[in-house]
């Protein structure tokens, strides 16, 4: 820059003195020409600068994503290893591994053989159970079943007689429909012998107010008990085979806050308790029953 101006100044005193004014113009114009090319010169170079400064930076970020793909490269040949080992270990299973293997595969379809077996059984169960269920309601006859309701749990037959229907209020007098019930019943108990019979007597928890009767305890006690008594003296249950137990208030079916479930509550339940042999015994002798009424 310095010669520069040195030069034009030099160029300036030549013309002065030795160059005509047309010429001095001229070079003027020429020197202004180089001044304008130096400066749009100077500003194309500051621009690549700036274009090379922000290249650089890019490039550092490139050079830098490239170091952490490196990495990742790595860690996956890393894990990609352990699989290829792992999957190696897994062909490489012992003889004994794979027999214990085959073993628990048979022991699970055995298991589920079991289970398809016992599902079966538990179907043919219920039918059974239906069908003795019907055989023994076909021996009670044509009474009301909110009267009179029999169920098999367990290999145990249940009979239950509502309150109302053998007893007045508070009392142990049957009715005179009592007998006619109780009639039915032994008709079932006499037809297995063999079987043991428990008689429960069951109230609400309302309390007794009769002279007759200390509480709850004892009226269930004694209404059980001339069950028992009528069972036997009238229609010849073998007395050996019946134990009379009362349950008083402690035994509901249902709550006792109502009127409905007061009376559901107040009932006698007769438990024929066979053994597992006569059981089987029962069952078929229900399907023959039930049977012979299909057809």
């Amino acid at each position: 820059m310095r010669k520069m101006t040195l030069f034009a100044l030099g160029l300036a005193l030549v013309a002065t003195s030795c160059v005509s004014k047309k010429k001095y113009t001229a070079i003027q114009l020429s020197n202004q020409t180089l001044h304008d090319k130096l400066d749009e010169a100077n500003r194309a170079l500051n621009d690549c600068n700036g274009q090379k400064a922000v290249l650089d930076a890019r490039l550092a970020e490139l050079q830098n994503k490239n170091e952490h793909l490196k990495d990742q490269v790595a860690t996956l040949n890393s894990t990609n290893a352990a699989l290829l080992n792992n999957v190696g270990n897994m062909a490489t299973l012992s003889a004994k591994e794979a027999a214990n293997l085959e073993k628990s595969l048979e022991n699970i379809k055995e298991k589920d053989l079991q289970i398809t077996r016992l599902r079966d059984a538990l179907t043919k169960k219920d039918s059974v159970t239906l069908a003795l269920v019907v055989s023994l309601k076909s021996s009670l006859g044509n009474l009301n079943d909110t009267d009179v309701t029999v169920n098999v749990e367990k290999s145990v037959v249940f009979i239950e007689l509502s309150d109302k229907m053998l007893f007045k209020s508070g009392s142990t007098v049957l009715s005179p429909r009592a007998n006619e019930v109780l009639g039915k019943v032994a008709t079932v108990l006499n037809d297995k012998p063999d079987q043991e019979v428990l008689v429960e007597g069951h109230t609400d928890n309302v309390p007794i107010s009769r002279d007759c009767f200390k509480d709850n305890w004892d009226l269930s006690a004694s209404r059980a008990i001339t069950i028992t008594r009528v069972l036997q003296n009238d229609y010849k249950v073998d007395p050996a085979r019946i134990t009379a137990a009362g349950r008083s208030q402690y035994v509901p079916k249902v709550s006792n806050d109502t009127p409905e479930g007061r009376s559901t509550n107040r009932r006698i339940r007769i438990v024929i308790l066979p053994k597992m042999d006569q059981f089987y015994n029962m069952i078929e002798s229900g399907l023959k029953q039930a049977a012979a009424q299909d057809h």
